[in-house]
């Protein structure tokens, strides 16, 4: 049974191919290109990756980075598509399934979302509580910048606080749409979002989620 982790990769890895090395993407700086060389070097060079989260090592994962971008940008979409080596963590289906959801989805939309003549793209019931599950579990992580107290809701009426404080601002959407909210796609992302204007203001200026 393939894993929801599994399918967005493929499909990251197929929405890449198709736009071209060139092509615009959400990540701020980033064509195409560098998108899929960041997703390469994140599960295959450890040894960078940390410069992800880590701002001492941020210097050696953009060498490495800009290193895997300037291969063929074929290759790239290769090893995308494949997988990580063996011996790496993510080739645990479990663990590929845990940190890589999220990631690729947010990359997939990065992809999509940046044409000018992009669509939502209708996500099945069990993949929007997949992606709910694990935006509760993150929500106080990604929302920790946030200038005001800021609440996610799904239809159903289920929340998440992101950040506790005042005045509060409430984030209503899908799954798939809080997601990108959350992870500072606050522009693309179809939600509404309701509160005292300033605030709501404030909130959409923000800095949210992490780098990836």
């Amino acid at each position: 049974m393939s894993t929801h982790a599994k399918r967005e990769r493929l499909l990251l890895a197929d929405l890449l191919e198709a736009a071209g090395p060139d092509a615009p993407t959400l990540c701020d700086g980033w064509r195409a290109r560098e998108l899929a060389a960041h997703v390469v070097v994140r599960e295959r060079r450890a040894d960078a990756a940390g410069g992800i989260l880590l701002p001492p090592l941020r210097n050696r994962l953009e060498r490495v980075q800009a290193e895997f971008a300037a291969k063929p940008y074929e290759e790239l979409i290769q090893l995308i598509r494949t997988g990580p080596p063996k011996m790496s963590p993510y080739g645990i289906k479990q663990v590929d399934e845990a940190a890589n959801t999220v990631e690729f989805y947010v990359h997939t939309e990065d992809v999509r979302r940046a044409q000018p003549d992009w669509t939502p793209r209708p996500l099945d019931r069990v993949f929007e509580d997949a992606l709910w599950a694990r935006l509760e579990k993150a929500a106080r992580l990604l929302g920790r910048r946030s200038p005001v107290g800021l609440v996610l809701r799904r239809p159903d009426g289920q929340t998440a606080v992101a950040h506790r404080g005042a005045p509060v601002v409430t984030v209503t959407g899908e799954p798939g749409e809080l997601t990108m909210f959350a992870f500072g796609r606050q522009d693309v992302a179809r939600v509404e979002v309701e509160g005292d204007k300033e605030a709501v203001e404030r909130l959409r200026e923000s800095k949210l989620g992490i780098s990836m």
